[in-house]
């Protein structure tokens, strides 16, 4: 018997039944296939480990294949997905850290890919298809509870601002004299009592007045009426007595085309008339015997030719 050929085919058939059974405990042909995804982080993945699951909706669906920095920005974090050939990773699909109960233990919980959204492809220059990233409820939690922290900060600040000593002292004195004011007003209070019932007769007299004066209103509202109504007919009356006026001025100015003529010359024949007796007046007031034995020749003054004497 050849020994050593039986000892290399126990050899050989002992590997091949471990590679067997290590096939079979991976899966065999049943082994599952996985598509390669980037997230790119923007916050802390303190607890998230190598081969930490990825999860979809709750459902597993791979693990975390790679964690490292971004070589370009440090303040960010590169995370390498291994998940399973089918699962619908779409445009809108997000990833956000989450830890599991207790334990504090970090997965990969992914979210969203409405049905009508395209599938995620890579883009020219990734070598993989990159899932955007949501901030965690821890980073979200971080970020409210620092701008409270802030925000009570510059409160107390504006607070102490307030308390001051200057301002302790103004406060101060402002109580001190509205305890003043007080104390005046305290001591006055049977004459400010008697100015408010003053002020309320007051009141009461001139409501009273004001009951008063509506039936006088209401008398002027009358007497304007008939104003108003007198008004009325004295423009009647006088469109009336411009119609007369009008009426008349035509009676007259006919009148002064027929009569003023012969009133001039009636006056013009009574001047005359006047001036004659005033010749005669004056003649009888300075003869008044030529009034009655008529006038005598004026005799002839010296070299005025005549008859004159005759020469013996």
């Amino acid at each position: 018997m050849n020994y050593p050929l039986v000892g290399l085919f126990v050899l050989v058939l002992g590997a091949v039944l471990i590679a067997g059974v290590l096939w079979l405990a991976s899966g065999g042909a049943f082994q599952k296939k996985y598509d390669l995804y980037l997230a790119i982080e923007d916050e802390s993945v303190a607890g998230l480990n190598l081969d930490a699951p990825v999860k979809y909706n709750g459902v597993a669906v791979g693990k975390v294949r790679d964690i490292r920095l971004d070589p370009g920005n440090p303040e960010r974090v590169n995370l390498l997905f291994a998940i399973e050939r089918g699962t619908p990773i779409k445009e809108d699909t997000v990833a956000v850290l989450k830890t599991q109960g207790l334990t504090g233990i970090a997965y990969v919980e992914l979210s969203g890919g409405a049905r009508d959204a395209p599938p995620l492809r890579a883009t020219p220059g990734s070598p993989y298809p990159v899932i955007r990233t949501k901030a965690s409820l821890s980073a979200r939690l971080e970020n409210v509870l620092t701008n409270v922290l802030a925000k009570l900060d510059s409160t107390s600040n504006n607070i102490n601002a307030i308390l001051s000593d200057e301002n302790r002292a103004a406060f101060k004195g402002a109580l001190a004299d509205i305890a003043s004011v007080a104390h005046t007003i305290a001591a006055r209070k049977a004459t400010l009592d008697a100015g408010i019932a003053n002020a309320a007769r007051t009141f009461e007299n001139a409501s009273r007045a004001t009951a008063q004066v509506g039936p006088v209103i209401d008398r002027i509202g009358h007497g304007a009426d008939a104003i108003e109504k007198m008004g009325n007919e004295v423009a009647g009356t006088s469109a009336s007595a411009g119609k007369t006026v009008n009426s008349v001025g035509a009676d007259v100015k006919r009148f002064t085309a027929e009569t003023l003529p012969e009133l001039e010359r009636l006056l013009s024949e009574l001047s005359v008339l006047a001036n004659s007796l005033h010749r005669l007046s004056e003649q009888t007031r300075r003869d008044p015997r030529g009034f009655l034995f008529g006038r005598k020749p004026v005799p002839e003054g010296p070299g005025e030719p005549g008859t004159g004497p005759s020469k013996p």
